[in-house]
C-alpha cells in the first residue's frame, strides 16, 4: 500500500524513509523539502493548520543561490517602485502566492508573516491568490518576507497590476460601496414601511405616520443621490451628447418616484414608496455589479498579457559582471543572460547559448521552439533549458508582446458595423420606450390612477434594452481573446464578421501553402563565360536586400559576396544593382522579356540571362488538410503565385486546388482579387511575401503569416503567430460560433423586451420583477457569451 506524506499528501517514494513528528507520532514525508517545511510549521506552534486544512500542501523547492540573488533585488528601492507603495512609515505590496489551496493556508501565512519583526498586517485573499502586505521597511526587508513565505512552502513574487486591472478595481469596490450603502438603508426603510402597513390596519395616528414618512425619506436620500447617482449622471451625458441610453428610463423611474413620495411627505398627501425605490435601486446595483463581474471575467483573458513581463533582468556589464537591474530600465544594444526556466524581459537577438523557448503565450504553440544564435527571441516567452544572452533591439512599445495588446485593443475598440447598427436600433428602442410609457401612463391614469405611476415605472424598467447593447461587444470579446490564446492576431474589427461570408480563399505558394524553406537543388550556366562560383557570389550579393523565403536559400550559402552599388529591390519582380559599370539583376525568369525558363530564379548581366536557379521547397504539413476543409465549407480555392516554375502547377494539382495561375505580379495578383470581387464574391487572401500587401487591401479578409515580411504583417487583418495554416479552420469555426452566439443573444433580448412589453403595459409586472427580469436578461447575455472562451 503506497504511503502519503504529511504535508503534500503525494505518495512517498519507494525506499525513502523520513518522518515529522506530530502530536506524538511519527508522520512519513516524501522528501526534505517537504520534512524541513512540516518541521518549521510544527516547530512554530502551527500544528493547528494540519487539522483544519482541507486541501494539500504545494510541494516545496529549495531555493537556489540565483533565486536568493534575485529575490534580494526585490530590496531594490528603483525595482521597488513598480510595485511597493508607501502608507505613512509602512510600505505596501500585493503579492502573487502560489499554493494557496484553502482557508487554512491563509490562515498560516497570515501566522507565519505576523511573526517576523516588523510586519504590521497581512491580509490573503483566497481567490485571487494574493496577499497584501504593510511592514516596516527598517525592522524588516521585502526578500526576508518572501523567504518566510518559501519556508512553508509558498511561492511568492511582486504582483504587476497593469493600469486597466487598476481602474477595474477601483470600478468594483465604488460598485460594492453603492451597494453596501443602498441595502444597509434599504432594511432601514423596510422597517417603517412595514410599520405604517400594520398602522394602516391598528389605527395608527396621523403624527406617527407622518414621523415615518420623514425618517424614511432621510434614509433613502442617500441611496437616492449616492447610489443611485450614476444611473442619472449616465443619463444627463446621453442627453448632453444627444443620445437617449439605457439610464434614461431608469433615472426617470427612481428619481420620479422619489420626487412624488418627497411631494407626498412634505405635503402630508398620498402614499409615499420609499422602500420601493430603495429595493430597487439595490436590485438595480446588483444587478449591474453581476454583469460587471461578468464582463471582467471576459475581458481579464485580453489583459493579462502585459503581467507576463518580469520585473527585473539579469544585465552584463562591460566587465563581465552580472547586475540585477529593472527590466523597464533596459535600453537598445544592452546584453542580458537568461538562465532556464526565466522569462525573458524584452524583445532581442540570441547572441551567445542555444536553449529551446515556450511561445505558446503568443502563437497558442505548446511545443518549445528550438532558438540559435541570430535567432529573435521574445519578451514574456519562457527560456526551457538552456543558459542565452541577448541583444536587446526592441524595448518598451515596441516589443511584440506590447504591439499584440496595442492590436487587441484596436479591434476591441474599434466598432464593426453590426455594432453600430445595433447601437442605433437600442437607440431608437429607447425613444419608443419613453413614448410608450407615455401613453401606458396617460390610459392608466384614465383607467385607475392609483397604479398609474408604478405601471408606467414598470414599463421603463422592464424593457430597457440593456441586453440588446451587450449582446455583439461581449461575444466579440471573448472570442477574440479566444483567437489570441491559439495564436491569431485580430487586428480589425470586421473580421468577425467577414469570415463567416467568405465564399473563396486564395493562397500564395511560397511561405504561405509551402514552408518556405528553399534549398539550391541545380543551377543551369546559360553563358558558358561565367564560372559556377561568381554566379553564386553575385546571387548572394544580390539577395541579401530581399525578404522574399527564395533569398535565404542564397544568403546561406558560405561565399564571398560582392560589392553592389544603387541596389533596388522591384516589387514581384527581384533586385537589381550596379557592379563595376554593370547592370546585375535576379529574380523571375522573365523579368526583362528576352529569356523565359521553369527556374525560380535567374540571375542577369546588363539584362542577359546568365544563369537560372532551381530550388525545392516543401509543402507544409497542415496545407492539405485546410484546403479539404475550406472546400468542404464550400468555399473554392485558388492559387496566385508569383513563381513561374512548373512547381505552381504541380502543387496546385498535388493539394487539389479549383484554380492556379503561375507567374503573378502584384498587379496580377489585385486584379485576380477585384475581378472576383466585382463577381459578388467575398474572397479571403492568405499571403506571406512583400508582393502580398497590395493584394490585401483589394481582398475582404487579409491574412498574413508571422513568418512573412513585415509590411505584408502590417498591411493584413489578420496575423497568424503560430505560422500554421490549420489556424484558418480554428478561426472559421470560431468567428461561426461567435455569429451563431451573436445570434442568440440578439434574439433572447429582443424576445424579452418584446414580451415583456405588453405584460408591463398592462400591469402584470410588479416594479421588483422588472428590475429582476432587466439584470436577469443582461446577465443571460453574457453568460452565453462567456461560452466561447472554452472554444
Amino acid at each position: 500500500m503506497t504511503t502519503s506524506c504529511f504535508h503534500c499528501l503525494e505518495p512517498v517514494p519507494p525506499g525513502f524513509s523520513a518522518h515529522v513528528q506530530f502530536e506524538g507520532q511519527p508522520q512519513p514525508v516524501c522528501c526534505t523539502g517537504c520534512q524541513a517545511v512540516a518541521e518549521t510549521i510544527l516547530a512554530q506552534g502551527m500544528s493547528d493548520y494540519y487539522k483544519f486544512r482541507t486541501d494539500s500542501a504545494g510541494k516545496v523547492e529549495e531555493l537556489v543561490p540565483e533565486q536568493l540573488k534575485e529575490l534580494l533585488s526585490y530590496d531594490n528601492a528603483e525595482i521597488q517602485q513598480d510595485f511597493v507603495s508607501q502608507q505613512g512609515e509602512l510600505q505596501e505590496v500585493l503579492l502573487s502566492v502560489e499554493g494557496i489551496s484553502c482557508a487554512a493556508c491563509a490562515w498560516l501565512i497570515e501566522k507565519q508573516l505576523l511573526g517576523l519583526k516588523g510586519v504590521a498586517r497581512v491580509d490573503v485573499n483566497t481567490s485571487t491568490h494574493r496577499a497584501m502586505i504593510l511592514w516596516h521597511p527598517k525592522q524588516c526587508k521585502l526578500s526576508d518576507i518572501i523567504k518566510s513565505l518559501h519556508q512553508i512552502g509558498y511561492k511568492a513574487y511582486p504582483f504587476q497590476a497593469d493600469d486597466e486591472a487598476a481602474q477595474k478595481q477601483t470600478v468594483a469596490k465604488a460598485y460594492l460601496r453603492r451597494l453596501g450603502v443602498a441595502g444597509l438603508m434599504t432594511m432601514q426603510v423596510m422597517m417603517f414601511a412595514f410599520a405604517m402597513y400594520f398602522g394602516m390596519f391598528s389605527g395608527m395616528e396621523d403624527n406617527f405616520e407622518q414621523y415615518f414618512r420623514w425618517i424614511s425619506l432621510f434614509l433613502a436620500s442617500p441611496v437616492i443621490f449616492y447610489s443611485a447617482m450614476p444611473f442619472l449622471t449616465n443619463a444627463i451625458k446621453g442627453l448632453k451628447a444627444k443620445q437617449l441610453n439605457m439610464d434614461l428610463p431608469v433615472s426617470l423611474a427612481i428619481f420620479g418616484a422619489y420626487a412624488a413620495s418627497c411631494y407626498a411627505t412634505v405635503m402630508s398627501v398620498g402614499e409615499v414608496y420609499f422602500e420601493s425605490i430603495c429595493m430597487f435601486t439595490f436590485l438595480l446595483l446588483l444587478g449591474k455589479y453581476l454583469e460587471f463581474r461578468a464582463r471582467l471575467k471576459a475581458s481579464e483573458f485580453t489583459a493579462n498579457l502585459q503581467k507576463l513581463l518580469p520585473l527585473t533582468a539579469r544585465k552584463l556589464l562591460p566587465d563581465g559582471e552580472q547586475k540585477i537591474v529593472a527590466a523597464k530600465s533596459l535600453q537598445l544594444s544592452d546584453q542580458i543572460m537568461i538562465k532556464p526556466g526565466e522569462t525573458i524581459p524584452a524583445d532581442g537577438v540570441l547572441i551567445s547559448g542555444s536553449t529551446t523557448v515556450d511561445e505558446s503565450m503568443m502563437t497558442g504553440e505548446h511545443l518549445p521552439v528550438k532558438k540559435y544564435q541570430t535567432h529573435q527571441v521574445y519578451a514574456g516567452t519562457i527560456n526551457h533549458d538552456g543558459v542565452i544572452t541577448i541583444e536587446i533591439n526592441k524595448v518598451g512599445q515596441n516589443t511584440l508582446l506590447n504591439q499584440i495588446i496595442k492590436l487587441q485593443h484596436n479591434a476591441l475598440t474599434k466598432r464593426p458595423k453590426i455594432v453600430e447598427v445595433t447601437d442605433k436600433v437600442a437607440q431608437w428602442f429607447v425613444a419608443c420606450l419613453l413614448i410608450f410609457a407615455s401613453i401606458t401612463a396617460v390610459a392608466w391614469y384614465q383607467i385607475d390612477p392609483p397604479h398609474a405611476f408604478w405601471v408606467t415605472i414598470s414599463v421603463l424598467v422592464a424593457t430597457c434594452p440593456c441586453a440588446l447593447s451587450l449582446a455583439i461587444p461581449t461575444a466579440l470579446t471573448c472570442a477574440v481573446a479566444t483567437l489570441t490564446r491559439k495564436g491569431i492576431l485580430i487586428k480589425e474589427s470586421h473580421v468577425l464578421e467577414t469570415v463567416p461570408k467568405l465564399t473563396r480563399m486564395a493562397f500564395d505558394k511560397t511561405g504561405t501553402l509551402t514552408e518556405g524553406r528553399f534549398s539550391i537543388e541545380s543551377i543551369s550556366i546559360l553563358d558558358k563565360s561565367w564560372q559556377e562560383s561568381d554566379v553564386m557570389a553575385m546571387a548572394v550579393a544580390l539577395e541579401r536586400y530581399s525578404e522574399h523565403p527564395i533569398a535565404k536559400a542564397f544568403t546561406e550559402q558560405v561565399v564571398s559576396p560582392r560589392q553592389l552599388s544603387d541596389v533596388e529591390v522591384i516589387t514581384g519582380s527581384g533586385v537589381k544593382a550596379g557592379f563595376n559599370q554593370q547592370r546585375v539583376a535576379i529574380g523571375k525568369s522573365a523579368w526583362f522579356g528576352n529569356h523565359s525558363s521553369f527556374a525560380q530564379a535567374t540571375l542577369f548581366v546588363d539584362d542577359q540571362p546568365i544563369a537560372d536557379f532551381y530550388l525545392a521547397d516543401k509543402v507544409r504539413h497542415s496545407a492539405p488538410e485546410i484546403i479539404q476543409y475550406a472546400q468542404s465549407q464550400g468555399l473554392s480555392c485558388h492559387l496566385l503565385s508569383g513563381d513561374s516554375s512548373n512547381a505552381v502547377k504541380d502543387l496546385a494539382l498535388e493539394l487539389g486546388l479549383d484554380t492556379y495561375k503561375n507567374a503573378c505580379s502584384p498587379q496580377d495578383k489585385q486584379q485576380q482579387v477585384e475581378s472576383w470581387s466585382a463577381q459578388q464574391h467575398i474572397v479571403g487572401m492568405v499571403g506571406d511575401g512583400v508582393n502580398d500587401s497590395p493584394v490585401f487591401n483589394s481582398a475582404h479578409l487579409s491574412i498574413a503569416m508571422e513568418t512573412g515580411a513585415d509590411i505584408s504583417k502590417n498591411t493584413a487583418d489578420v496575423v497568424l503567430l503560430n505560422s500554421d495554416l490549420k489556424s484558418l479552420q480554428t478561426l472559421h469555426l470560431v468567428a461561426k460560433k461567435t455569429k451563431t452566439v451573436i445570434k442568440q443573444n440578439l434574439t433572447l433580448s429582443l424576445c424579452y423586451n418584446g414580451s415583456i412589453l405588453p405584460l408591463a403595459a398592462m400591469g402584470l409586472v410588479p416594479p421588483w420583477v422588472a428590475v429582476i427580469g432587466m439584470s436577469a436578461s443582461s446577465i443571460l447575455v453574457i453568460t452565453n457569451s462567456l461560452r466561447l472562451l472554452k472554444l
